[in-house]
């Protein structure tokens, strides 16, 4: 689990272990200035992307609707049965820890790599078998949204798999030299670079063992 504080459109991140969830949330939210004369804060990673995703209630939450809190981050798919359910329970026993004044100060987000099935009304029951259809606590999709971004038509759902996706999609920023440095070695292309439609230019690859990257920067 990452734990994230979005500051000035920026994030501070860390690992997160269960057992000390709550002294981590108590030296972040209780006693910011202790915590930082006696053990250093966490580093300052860059810019929080923003986003615009759906709720299990079908509302729109946006990076812009949590700025000051504390977010407690997970990824998850409704159709999992091994390790979603355990992060999500353990995550639920966090929340149960916190009190009524922690969690006013966090939010926890988990949010689906399954779009394709995923709908509010199945987040939503899947919040609900752990108690986590609560104020403060968004299962989030997107609708519409492949398993990840780019132009794949034969993309399998998530929960097809029996796992996470094997897609990843990587920001860098110099997206002409790595597609040349790749046209280099010779590296299997499934997408050429090329300028999208919703601001990105991108590029497509599949790895050796058979998993597919997407790699992109803003145009």
């Amino acid at each position: 689990m990452a734990r994230m504080k979005v500051t000035s459109n920026r994030v501070l991140a860390g690992a997160a272990g269960v057992p000390s969830a709550r002294r981590a949330f108590l030296a972040m939210l209780v006693a910011p200035t202790l915590a930082s004369a006696r053990q250093p804060r966490l580093p300052v990673i860059g810019p929080a992307p923003a986003f615009a995703l759906v709720d299990q209630k079908g509302r729109a939450l946006s990076l812009a609707d949590l700025r000051g809190k504390v977010l407690a981050i997970t990824f998850v798919f409704t159709t999992c049965s091994d390790t979603c359910p355990i992060v999500t329970a353990k995550m639920s026993a966090i929340w149960r820890r916190l009190g009524t004044d922690l969690r006013s100060r966090v939010h926890f987000l988990s949010i689906s790599v399954d779009p394709l099935t995923d709908t509010p009304e199945r987040l939503r029951a899947y919040a609900a078998k752990f108690d986590a259809d609560v104020p403060g606590w968004s299962f989030l999709s997107r609708d519409g949204f492949r398993v990840m971004l780019g132009e794949c038509a034969d993309a399998i759902p998530a929960g097809e798999l029996g796992d996470h996706s094997y897609y990843g999609y990587i920001t860098v920023t110099d997206i002409d030299a790595l597609h040349d440095e790749y046209q280099r070695r010779e590296v299997q292309f499934t997408q050429r670079l090329a300028d999208k439609p919703w601001g990105m230019r991108e590029f497509g690859i599949r790895t050796i063992d058979g998993h597919r990257l997407m790699f992109g920067q803003e145009l």
